[in-house]
């Protein structure tokens, strides 16, 4: 998918557009704007964790966001490229959050009580590898974890990555180059294997 398609992640069984489901959403149907938000939450939430650099914080920031774009979409002048106009808005959420100070400053205990029960020490070698990762990713830019999320946890292109941060795609190929480099130097042997190496 190109950098000016609507969607750099498409592949969820609703076909319909996003312009179809601006369109159908403005005129009263919630079912179209569910939609939207299963297809894309993900990127919202790429978005809002490497703005803010927790997980809470993030689902907070999306939830926010989301809301705002509902109650906003006749803004929406591009419905066709809604999942940049809704990033933007994640962005500015999430800048705006830490901004006032109403980012956690601890980490959230969600990972370390939701385990499973069937295999306690899976989960416990689960939980620390995400504290880990959210600690690798919290010494990297915004920009880099921005960029190492869309691409590496949503799939975006690096064309999609370029427009959507005002940048262009070799930079973007830069900023994920250098954010992998500092997850491996930070995290060694424990880093999933995507990361060994680089595309």
């Amino acid at each position: 998918m190109t950098a000016s398609s609507e969607s750099p992640r498409h592949h969820e069984s609703d076909e319909r557009s996003d312009a179809e489901l601006v369109a159908r959403t403005r005129g009263g149907d919630a079912a179209a704007f569910d939609a939207l938000v299963r297809r894309h939450y993900r990127s919202a939430f790429a978005v809002a964790l490497a703005q803010t650099g927790h997980r809470a914080d993030a689902e907070d920031v999306c939830h926010d966001a989301f809301v705002r774009a509902a109650a906003r979409l006749e803004d929406c002048r591009q419905p066709e490229r809604f999942v940049h106009w809704l990033c933007a808005i994640v962005r500015n959420h999430a800048r705006n959050a830490i901004a006032r100070g109403v980012v956690r400053r601890a980490s959230s205990l969600d990972h370390e009580t939701a385990a499973s029960g069937d295999d306690s020490a899976r989960d416990a070698e689960r939980a620390e590898l995400r504290r880990r990762l959210e600690a690798g990713l919290a010494r990297l830019s915004p920009v880099q974890r921005e960029v190492v999320l869309l691409h590496d946890l949503d799939g975006w292109t690096h064309e999609s990555i370029a427009t959507e941060i005002g940048t262009s795609a070799g930079m973007s190929r830069q900023h994920l180059f250098h954010a992998r480099r500092r997850l491996r130097e930070f995290l060694g042997a424990e880093l999933p294997r995507e990361y060994l190496d680089d595309r």
